[in-house]
């Protein structure tokens, strides 16, 4: 099932599909253990970073292995896509959806970057996520506030044709000094006027209890970054800490766990209603 099928079976339920990002070998199978354990579908998600620091071919090729050999409904999306030419060599590659992200830029340029990527995406069969809105990424004021407007949302969905919206409703990248408060009523009213899958960023550190509200009022996509790095180094750390193991082959396993446990419980939250 392609992704964009997948987000029609469940636009009407009270369901959201988990997007975790992966980072090397042992976070991709720490993630698709979760999945296989679950029985529940998932993202996986390579940002240019990752992408970079593992190259595209083996990236993509690692985990569409690891999917096909684990036997899970999953899909690969790039994460957090800055440019045209990054989005063309992820399809070209393969991948099932991409994710322009020119919300840093005016309306009318995201809006103009944002549909040639959809118009490119058909040629492929693949899903479009954009981003309309200011979510706080790492590394940027956190003082600059800028929700999406729900008017803005409907306009941009309708002369983009995108698949799938990230929404800035109160959640950032990164963990949280202070507990996040979401703005559920705007995600309401986003969600009575657009007919795409509305995506939450920044998912790590958001109570439980908020997320799956999120989910009841529209949300269909929740990511996950920051905690799943988190968690595999803090784990790491805790055994080097004690042990003179230089065998990675023998240490990497504990962490990979550790992430398997993490994964496992979020995609029981997001699937719980």
């Amino acid at each position: 099932m392609k992704l964009k099928e997948k987000y029609n079976e469940i636009r009407n339920k009270p369901l959201a599909l988990l997007a975790t990002n992966f980072y090397n070998l042992e976070t991709l199978q720490g993630v698709l253990e979760a999945a296989t354990i679950t029985g529940y579908p998932i993202i996986l998600q390579l940002s240019r970073s990752t992408i970079e620091y593992i190259g595209l071919p083996i990236a993509f090729q690692m985990a569409r292995t690891a999917i096909d050999e684990s036997g899970v409904n999953a899909w690969i999306h790039l994460d957090h896509g800055d440019s045209y030419e990054l989005v063309a060599e992820c399809l070209d590659a393969g991948f099932d959806s991409v994710m322009i992200d020119a919300s840093e830029k005016p309306f009318e340029e995201n809006i103009r970057i944002t549909r040639q990527v959809v118009k490119l995406a058909k040629k492929y069969g693949a899903c479009v996520e954009a981003e309309l809105g200011y979510i706080y990424k790492l590394g940027q004021s956190t003082k600059k506030v800028e929700f999406t407007e729900p008017a803005e949302a409907k306009t941009f969905v309708e002369e983009t044709g995108v698949d799938a919206l990230a929404v800035a409703i109160g959640s950032a990248h990164g963990f949280y000094k202070t507990e996040p408060k979401l703005d559920l009523e705007r995600l309401m009213r986003i969600r009575e006027i657009t007919d795409v899958a509305l995506v939450l960023h920044g998912g790590s550190g958001i109570p439980h209890h908020e997320l799956v509200k999120a989910i009841e009022l529209g949300i269909r996509k929740i990511n996950l970054a920051t905690e799943i790095k988190n968690i595999f180094m803090t784990t790491l750390k805790k055994i080097l800490e004690h042990e003179s193991e230089i065998d990675l082959r023998k240490v990497f396993p504990t962490a990979t766990r550790a992430v398997t446990e993490l994964v496992t419980e979020k995609l029981k939250v997001v699937n719980c209603l």
